[in-house]
């Protein structure tokens, strides 16, 4: 598909985020307020709320069944969305010529799953631009952390065939710097949702990546002789990854999830032990 192909698929073949998926506990997508212009995009077993004045996902939603998971091949179709003006997409000229990666938000292998159509429909929709955010292309440990979340989360569904309904998106702010026409995000959260069949109820989890330049500068461009200082990449600072509360994640966002903020399991541990955020240094501290 090329970048300027529409979709062409029948809108029958696109399910988006369900959210009656999990047994007994549903839950909604976050929601943007009224007065922020949001386009909502259903593709296969994921939908993506997108901030037409960002040019990025203000959040995006999805399903991931563990017991029908599938290995399929990367691939690397990336495309623009034909349903909605490419001036409302941070495309392929902001990845090109420097050290930012094009960072999944539903992460590829997440919505993989069901029939070998069906995932193989929602591997390719995992490349559309509209579902990636600019990320550093060099990491430090704490970056393979972040990814070390999203690999306990699916492990995590996998081994025990659970399903898990998953939040992702940056934290936009107005500090942000301003790149090729994108401001660039320096933080990203992430909250999973699953069935507390024991209790009855849902439960959720809240991580955040932070990226900031306080957290201390990195220049992270690879500016090319022809391009004007003006155009280098915004200096990103170290990655830290965090289990936050995810009353915390609503209130950076300005998102609504009170359905999530209600179920969070890890906020009154959290509060008995007199802290909030947790800086994690191994896979071994995420609760879930």
């Amino acid at each position: 598909m090329s970048p300027t192909t529409p979709d062409p698929r029948p809108p029958e073949s696109v399910t988006g985020f369900d959210p009656a998926f999990l047994p007994g506990a549903p839950c909604a997508v976050p929601e943007p307020d009224a007065a922020r212009s949001i386009r909502s995009l259903d593709y296969t077993h994921f939908t993506v709320l997108l901030d037409a004045a960002r040019k990025l996902a203000a959040v995006t939603a999805v399903n991931i069944d563990g017991s029908a998971l599938l290995d399929l091949a990367r691939g690397d179709d990336w495309h623009l969305d034909g349903r909605v003006p490419a001036a409302e997409q941070t495309g392929p000229e902001v990845y090109a010529r420097n050290a930012l990666d094009r960072g999944h938000l539903v992460r590829r292998r997440d919505p993989v799953w069901g029939p070998d159509a069906a995932a193989a429909r929602a591997n390719t929709d995992t490349f559309a631009y509209t579902n990636a955010a600019p990320q550093a292309a060099e990491f430090n440990q704490s970056k393979e952390l972040w990814n070390g979340v999203e690999d306990h989360v699916l492990a995590y569904a996998e081994t025990k065939g659970l399903r898990l309904s998953v939040f992702t998106g940056p934290v936009f702010d107005e500090t942000d710097r301003l790149y090729r026409g994108t401001r660039i995000p320096t933080r990203f959260f992430k909250v999973a949702a699953w069935a507390d069949t024991g209790r009855g109820r849902l439960a959720t989890a809240g991580f955040l990546l932070d990226q900031s330049p306080q957290l201390g500068g990195i220049d992270l461009s690879t500016v090319q002789p022809e391009q004007p200082a003006a155009d280098a990449v915004p200096p990103l600072g170290p990655f830290r990854t965090f289990q936050v509360p995810v009353a915390d994640i609503e209130h950076l966002t300005g998102l609504a999830m009170p359905q999530l903020v209600t179920a969070d399991v890890y906020l009154a541990p959290l509060a008995a032990a007199g802290r909030r955020w947790v800086e994690l240094s191994s896979p071994g501290q995420i609760r879930l």
